[in-house]
């Protein structure tokens, strides 16, 4: 055996699986063929549907290859992208983009599960609808982060005065409490109260949600 190929078998690409991929295989009921081919295309930069390729890699026969693939794209999983390269030729991709929902989509409604009586609930009653698999990824980092749920529901109710149902402005919000140092609904409002002293309503919600925090100056 030559040192060449000992050098090949090195430097040859390692394949990785995801755990949250056992989920996936459960849910759309894949069969060995059908995940390892997905598992193959999630391991490329940029896939593509080279049979003679994927032979040589899984050691499918082409009918396994096409088959698997067939039955990836009618359980949703993945879909064929026509993308144009600049001299003018068309170059199919094959796109993950439902299988990175899927997996996300897990991951969210994990936490939502774990949240007792759920910030996530709060969010989408405040919004007035369901949040997206993304937005449960940054509430719930905001929670593992050490910030006070009060602290970002307070943030939350005075976007939503504003008529703001993003998440960005919520989080320009808590991120100008933070430099503050605040870290409950009582150090914002006694910021207000230093900020004005004449206010005669300076204990309503109201003045909390009116003041202008991503202007304000120390």
């Amino acid at each position: 055996m030559s040192n060449s190929f000992l050098e090949g078998l090195i430097k040859d690409k390692d394949y990785y699986f995801k755990k949250q991929m056992f989920k996936i295989v459960k849910d759309y009921d894949l069969n060995l063929n059908e995940l390892l081919l997905l598992v193959y295309f999630l391991n490329q930069d940029n896939p593509i549907l080279d049979i003679n390729l994927i032979k040589t890699v899984t050691f499918f026969s082409e009918k396994e290859v096409l088959e698997s693939f067939t039955t990836l794209s009618s359980k949703g999983l993945i879909t064929v992208r026509m993308n144009k390269t600049s001299d003018g030729k068309v170059n199919e991709t094959i796109d993950l983009s439902n299988v990175y929902r899927a997996i996300v989509s897990d991951i969210s409604l994990d936490y939502k599960s774990k949240s007792k009586d759920s910030i996530f609930a709060t969010f989408e009653k405040e919004f007035g609808r369901t949040l997206s698999p993304m937005e449960y990824e940054v509430i719930n980092e905001w929670v593992k982060s050490g910030m006070n749920e009060e602290l970002i529901i307070e943030a939350l109710k005075e976007a939503t005065y504003n008529g703001v149902s993003n998440l960005r402005y919520i989080d320009k919000i808590l991120y100008e409490w933070g430099k503050k140092g605040f870290k409950s609904k009582d150090d914002v409002v006694n910021h207000i109260k230093k900020k004005d002293d004449n206010n005669t309503s300076k204990k309503d919600d109201k003045v909390l949600f009116e003041y202008n925090w991503l202007e304000d100056e120390e």
